[in-house]
C-alpha cells in the first residue's frame, strides 16, 4: 500500500512537474530539425515570435527596446577586441561594427553578455515572475546547447559562472534521484513546493567578478513599476552564480 501510495504521489508531482507556461514558446529551446543538432539563434526566431500586444505603452516599449537593443550593439561594437589589451586598443580604436577578431565572430554577432541578458529576460517573460532556478535552467540551456547564442554556439564563459552553472546541474541529478523525478524533466519544474525545496544559490562565497552585472537589464526593466522589487530581485539575480555579498551590492545599485 505505501508504494502505491507513494506512486501516486509521484505521479502527482509530475503532472504538477509539466504545467509550464506555453503561449511564448518561441522562448523555449528550439531546433532546427528534430534531431536538435541545430539550435534556433534570436536571429533565426523572428520567423516565429509574436509582436506585442497593442495595449502596451508605446513610451515604455521604446524605452525597454533602447535599453536591450543599446545591449546588444554595444556588446557587438567592442566584441571583436574583448580581452584585448589598452595598446592594442590605442592602435586600434573601436569606431564601427566589424568582424572577425577575438572570437571570428560575424558583423554584428554579440557574445556571452547579451546572449546570458537574453536568458534572463526570457525567463521573466514566460512566467511573468522572477525565478531563479528558470533563469539557471536557461543559463545552462545556453552553456551547453547554444541558446541565445548569436552562434547558435556557447563560445565564451566566465569561469564563475561556469563553476555555479557545474553545480547546478549536480544539485539537479542529486534532485531527481531524491525525489524520484526523471532528469529530463527537471528543467521544467513549476511545482512550487518542489522549487522551494530546490537549492539555487550555486556560487561559492566570496565569488564576484562582472558575470552577473553584465547580464543585469532585463531585471529594473521588467519591475520598473515597483523600485522595491527592481532592486531586491537585481541583487537575486547575481547572487545564483557570484556569490560575493559585494557583487549584489553593487546589483542593487546600479
Amino acid at each position: 500500500m505505501g508504494q502505491e501510495t507513494n506512486a501516486s504521489g509521484t505521479q502527482s508531482s509530475m503532472r504538477r512537474l509539466l504545467v509550464q507556461p506555453q503561449k511564448k514558446p518561441w522562448l523555449n529551446c528550439l531546433y532546427h530539425s528534430n534531431d536538435k543538432e541545430s539550435i534556433m539563434t534570436p536571429e533565426d526566431l523572428q520567423t516565429v515570435m509574436k509582436n506585442p500586444p497593442v495595449n502596451v505603452d508605446d513610451a515604455i516599449l521604446d524605452r525597454v527596446q533602447g535599453s536591450m537593443v543599446g545591449m546588444a550593439l554595444g556588446d557587438a561594437l567592442g566584441g571583436h577586441v574583448e580581452f584585448r589589451p589598452r595598446q592594442y586598443l590605442l592602435q586600434h580604436p573601436v569606431r564601427d561594427l566589424v568582424g572577425g577578431g577575438t572570437w571570428g565572430l560575424k558583423k554584428g554577432q554579440f557574445t556571452d553578455d547579451t546572449s546570458m541578458a537574453l536568458c534572463l529576460a526570457s525567463s521573466l517573460v514566460i512566467h511573468r515572475d522572477f525565478i531563479p532556478y528558470d533563469q539557471l535552467v536557461r543559463y545552462k540551456w545556453w552553456h551547453k546547447y547554444g541558446y541565445m547564442s548569436s552562434t547558435g554556439q556557447c563560445f565564451d564563459i566566465g569561469t564563475a559562472t561556469r563553476q555555479s552553472l557545474c553545480e547546478f546541474e549536480r544539485r539537479q541529478r542529486k534532485f531527481a534521484d531524491t525525489h524520484q523525478i526523471r532528469l529530463e524533466h527537471l528543467d521544467h519544474l513549476s511545482d512550487p513546493h518542489l522549487l522551494d525545496q530546490f537549492n539555487v544559490y550555486c556560487s561559492e562565497d566570496g565569488v564576484a567578478g562582472n558575470g552577473a552585472l553584465m547580464r543585469l537589464a532585463p531585471v529594473p526593466l521588467f519591475f520598473h513599476k515597483d523600485p522595491v522589487q527592481a532592486v531586491e530581485f537585481s541583487g537575486l539575480s547575481g547572487v545564483i552564480t557570484h556569490g560575493d555579498p559585494k557583487a549584489s551590492i553593487l546589483q542593487e545599485y546600479t
